[in-house]
């Protein structure tokens, strides 16, 4: 690259209004244009963190276009008007192509069709239409795959992308619905993995197709090795999850710890605690692991789990801190119970904690910005409680009478999710004798109840 330092101007919405050559071809090569949203999340990302804090933030970026890894050191100077970026030190490397070859030809797109590419969080930098394909949706860019498309399970539950991903290795057959001019879609999702020079997983290019477009996907039972047709209640199906999950999760671990330790160099503060709480999650999820390895256990009859002596205000008090960050971030308040406030229980230590982390998650991802979320403690009879209560839209009760079912999510398809969490968090309860019960109304939010045997 030629440019010694690329320069750049984005408005108060952070669009780009002004750029060198080569910014623009980048931003051209992602999807988007001059006027238009910063299409390189990381870039994104940074400008609106310079502007939210309205001070100048320099830091390295990483981004590519369709032949290249980019390296380089960027600088956001937030002023009145928007920003000014200034990005030095830019480098390129060529990306390897992948060894595995890919279930299709992800640039001959249908004219029906859609191209695009995720990075290796499945966040889109790049989606293209046939000449005959409606309209892109709009403000995809940075969005979660599951976000922009609702994913949908094959014949055992399965999800291809979420298999491939874990191994990182190409899929084809990958079934979603997505928002068209005439309504609902049906579409196929194929793709084939990226990697860098040095071997490094960067995401997938892959190809949308209308369902009655796509070829007809190799069975699953025939070509996945990872985890292949067995049921749940095969004790192989748990050993096969652990190889998947276990490797990634040490990944994310490694990474956040050496960021919150300031390995590389120093942060700020508040970046390195947010590192060690992902650090902190990621080893919950770890020791998670094993319990969605014995995940054909909870199917059976007669499951229970471990008789812990626990206290429910502890555990709130734990998921609070996991996903804190979370809900600042949509400038959700928590009112979570005081440290001096305790809630004597019986139950499994881990799986209460599971329980909870999901009680909490959704109320987040369903609540508006600046609202509350409140956690009570209480105690009826023999029965120890706790409730996640927030201000979010609320649920009917035709919907409740389903909420807890398999993969039942309540048509939302905004906020990714497979919707097994409240499926998996009400048999947990009843494993541990107790039990899992919403309260709601349209337009007054929810309130889930936790009840476990109460302890003296």
């Amino acid at each position: 690259m030629s440019e010694r330092i690329v320069r750049g101007r984005i408005d108060r919405a952070g669009r780009l209004v002004r750029g060198d050559a080569a910014l623009l071809r980048l931003q051209q090569r992602a999807g988007s244009g001059i006027d238009k949203p910063l299409a390189l999340p990381g870039l994104a990302r940074l400008a609106a963190l310079a502007q939210r804090l309205q001070r100048e933030i320099s830091r390295p970026l990483i981004a590519a276009d369709d032949h290249s890894d980019i390296h380089a050191l960027v600088r956001i100077v937030p002023d009145a008007e928007g920003a000014a970026i200034e990005i030095s030190d830019w480098r390129t490397r060529p990306i390897a192509q992948p060894q595995i070859p890919p279930v299709t030809e992800a640039a001959a797109v249908s004219p029906q069709g859609w191209s695009w590419e995720c990075d290796g969080q499945l966040r889109l930098v790049a989606l293209r239409r046939g000449a005959e394909a409606p309209p892109v949706t709009a403000g995809w860019e940075g969005r979660s795959l599951s976000e922009l498309f609702e994913l949908q399970p094959d014949d055992n539950g399965h999800f291809a992308v979420l298999q491939s991903l874990a191994r990182q290795t190409g899929f084809d057959g990958q079934r979603v619905r997505a928002d068209g001019p005439e309504g609902r879609m049906a579409m196929v999702l194929a793709a084939a993995p990226q990697f860098d020079a040095t071997g490094r997983f960067t995401g997938f290019r892959g190809t949308a197709l209308r369902e009655a477009e796509a070829p007809a996907p190799v069975p699953a039972a025939i070509t996945d090795p990872a985890f292949g047709s067995l049921p749940l209640s095969d004790p192989a199906f748990g050993r096969r999850i652990d190889g998947a999950l276990r490797g990634p999760l040490a990944r994310i671990i490694a990474t956040a710890e050496t960021i919150s330790g300031q390995f590389d160099g120093p942060i700020r503060a508040d970046y390195a605690r947010y590192a060690g709480d992902i650090a902190h999650a990621g080893r919950h999820l770890l020791g998670l692991v094993d319990d969605l390895a014995d995940l054909q256990n909870i199917e059976r009859p007669g499951f229970k789990a471990a008789r812990d002596e626990i206290d429910l205000g502890d555990l709130a008090r734990r998921a609070v801190g996991l996903l804190g960050m979370k809900a600042e971030e949509k400038g959700i308040r928590i009112d979570a119970p005081p440290t001096d406030e305790a809630m004597p229980a019986t139950g499994e230590f881990r799986r209460v904690l599971q329980v909870l982390l999901n009680l909490l998650g959704n109320a987040i991802r369903y609540s508006p910005a600046d609202s509350l979320i409140w956690i009570r403690l209480d105690r009826q009879g023999d029965r120890a409680m706790v409730t996640v209560a927030d201000q979010g839209q609320g649920i009917d009760a035709g919907q409740q009478a389903v909420v807890f079912e398999k993969f039942e999510r309540l048509g939302r398809t905004d906020s990714g999710g497979s919707g097994l969490g409240l499926y998996i968090a009400r048999r947990l309860a009843r494993a541990m004798d107790g039990e899992l019960t919403v309260d709601s109304a349209p337009g007054q939010g929810a309130r889930f109840t936790l009840s476990l045997p109460a302890r003296d």
